[in-house]
């Protein structure tokens, strides 16, 4: 079976809000595209407390200046198309209040009837956290613990009732509910938050490591999954591909995944699909300039991974 294939829509820069997001995921959906994407970046700090996805020195690319908010865009996405599922890689959770977050969840996959899929993360950026002024830095993976736990009983049945260190709800009908249970996938690198999808999640999100790295930890959860007493099997994975095409091969040791030519990024999808992963999120928006050429990049890389049949 061929590796199914997602897109990342519109959210940076050079977008007009006004039609770009629609206007794409429609044109992903008629070339074949399986899902349709948005991730989130809050702010963009002058003076950074720390560097891109917290290595020091690491500047934030330009592309990250302004990004549309997330739970905006997708559902201009979903009212656009009526196939593709709708996914998040990912929502920073403990920027947002869990019980609006479930409901805001719930409420998009009634509305486009059942094809949301939950991406989840805990984040990089303190000063994203200190923004949001939600819960400190800190604290993320206790509040991403209780936001699968509120989620869980806001998208149950009714009565709700749920009390937990940042969230109480006292009985109540919450609703509308979603069209079917909505999976959960999560963002993990390693440690606790490896045995958090293991023991929690429908879904792996793994991004921007090599397939050998994806296959030996993907190995893990699987096998912690099956400790828990979880079926492992039916475990997903989606790999997120921040693609930065060059004209001219990139070569070396050095080399970072999906950073090259159309040929060699065709290449790490395969090497991702061979490691186990069922489907891979294009984040194309870096590489183009307006809509145009992300759907007309969008269509050729389609066609190239189509063709070297994965």
């Amino acid at each position: 079976m061929a590796i199914q294939l997602g897109l990342g829509v519109p959210q940076m820069k050079w977008c007009d809000l006004s039609r770009d997001p629609a206007r794409v995921a429609r044109a992903a959906e008629q070339i074949g595209y399986d899902s349709l994407w948005v991730f989130e970046r809050a702010l963009f700090p002058l003076w950074p407390q720390q560097g891109l996805y917290g290595v020091p020195g690491l500047a934030w690319p330009e592309a990250y200046r302004s990004v549309a908010h997330p739970l905006v865009v997708l559902p201009l996405v979903a009212a656009a198309t009526e196939r593709a599922r709708l996914g998040s890689s990912v929502l920073i959770a403990p920027l947002h209040v869990p019980f609006q977050l479930a409901r805001a969840l719930a409420t998009l996959d009634a509305a486009s009837g059942g094809r949301v899929i939950a991406g989840l993360g805990t984040g990089w950026s303190r000063d994203e956290y200190a923004a949001a002024e939600f819960a400190s830095f800190e604290e993320r993976g206790a509040v991403l613990d209780e936001l699968l736990d509120v989620c869980a009983a806001v998208w149950g049945p009714d009565p709700v009732s749920y009390q937990g260190r940042y969230t109480v709800i006292n009985e109540a009908e919450v609703g509308p509910k979603p069209a079917r249970p909505i999976p959960v996938y999560l963002a993990a690198g390693g440690g606790k938050a490896l045995d958090r999808v293991a023991r929690r999640a429908d879904g792996w999100l793994p991004a921007g490591i090599p397939a050998e790295q994806v296959a030996s930890q993907w190995r893990e959860i699987t096998q912690r999954a099956a400790s828990y007493g979880r079926d492992a099997g039916a475990l997903q994975m989606c790999g997120r591909a921040n693609i930065t095409l060059t004209n001219a091969p990139v070569s070396g040791a050095e080399r970072q995944p999906f950073v090259g030519t159309v040929e060699q990024i065709v290449e790490d999808v395969a090497g991702y699909a061979a490691a186990g992963v069922g489907e891979m999120l294009l984040d194309l928006q870096a590489n183009v300039r307006d809509s145009d050429e992300l759907t007309d990049l969008a269509a050729r890389m389609y066609e190239d991974i189509r063709k070297a049949g994965i």
